[in-house]
């Protein structure tokens, strides 16, 4: 058990779960870091079948912790900091999304903008009917640029499109119309949903899920090197860039307050 997660191994199936329900999982670094051994030792694991990611509380992750940006915001070296924080984001969804096995997102509340990423990595999804989605960067002055490759696979340019500029919500229920969700059930019925689905992909061959999967990346160009996580690092610097500018800090420091930005209008 980690600090902020928890990670399990049971007849094939290893369960990584999100722990931080009191800061409604946001993601620090530290946080990520620890992720990231999760899902390497996942990638280590021949005998292992599926991979299950879910999280504790009401909330499935509420994306970056802004206590830690802040922080960042008034560093003097910020942008590095920036930087090694886009990083380890990335590593994490480069490792979910390129794992050899199936894996399954267990939605059980809503997930934002860094959060909605990792259920972006996986390759299925059920989620409870009082989820939503959400991609707030925008209102905080930054952008969702590594989130964007995956959400763009996932449900195609339009769909991505509304949701990276609109600052919308959208709804377990809508979000399975735009291809995102798989499954989408009641409170009651979420857990045993997440187990029937684990237990109709166990019934597959080990083999045949290895040799399937890797032939969806082929054809989804996600192996070449234009596939998504070269994307994914391209979006790196984007990232970092937006995270430094005074926009993103008037966004950081408004949301903190409570209170609407006040942005700046180009004269240009």
């Amino acid at each position: 058990m980690g600090e902020y997660s928890n990670f399990t191994i049971s007849d094939g199936v290893a369960t990584l779960t999100l722990n931080r329900p009191d800061k409604r999982n946001a993601l620090k670094r530290e946080f990520l870091v620890e992720l990231n051994e999760a899902v390497q030792q996942v990638a280590d694991n021949r005998s292992l079948r599926v991979l299950v990611l879910k999280a504790e509380g009401g909330v499935f992750c509420a994306g970056m912790d802004l206590a830690q940006m802040q922080q960042r915001a008034e560093a003097d070296n910020g942008g590095e900091e920036y930087q090694i924080d886009s990083q380890v984001y990335c590593d994490l969804l480069k490792g979910i999304y390129s794992l050899t096995i199936p894996t399954i997102a267990a939605v059980q509340g809503p997930a934002l903008a860094g959060g909605f990423g990792i259920v972006l990595a996986c390759d299925m999804v059920v989620a409870s009917d009082t989820a939503f989605f959400m991609l707030p960067e925008p209102v905080r002055g930054i952008t969702a640029a590594m989130v964007t490759p995956l959400l763009i696979l996932r449900s195609g340019e339009g769909p991505a499109t509304y949701m990276l500029l609109s600052n919308e919500r959208v709804s377990a229920n809508q979000a399975a119309n735009f291809g995102i969700c798989h499954s989408v059930v009641s409170p009651s019925e979420f857990p045993e949903r997440v187990q029937k689905l684990v237990d109709s992909v166990l019934l597959g061959s080990q083999e045949a899920l290895f040799v399937t999967k890797k032939h969806i990346g082929k054809c989804s160009g996600k192996c070449t090197v234009e596939g998504t996580p070269g994307l994914i690092n391209m979006s790196i610097l984007i990232s970092a860039q937006a995270r430094e500018s005074d926009d993103a800090r008037e966004g950081l420091a408004a949301f903190l307050e409570k209170r609407k930005p006040r942005w700046q209008v180009s004269d240009d």
